[in-house]
């Protein structure tokens, strides 16, 4: 079977049991995985930090005619 490309990447992260309890509390409060609680944690920080890296958005079909 082919593997799919994949835009995330993994990685092994270290967090003491007290910090990992907490965060876990969090995700199942927001109905998230603990990974994902982890994701949107980081993207809110680099998004607060203005570092978060701009994202393209999709070409549309603005300007042109309707029917062409």
């Amino acid at each position: 079977m082919a593997k799919k490309e994949s835009n995330t990447k993994s990685f092994v992260l270290r967090v003491d049991s007290e910090t990992m309890a907490a965060i876990e509390k969090w995700a199942a409060d927001e109905f998230r995985s603990t990974n994902g609680q982890l994701q949107w944690i980081i993207s809110e920080a680099l998004r607060k930090s203005g570092r978060q890296p701009k994202r393209r958005r999709p070409a549309t079909d603005e300007g042109k005619e309707d029917g062409l």
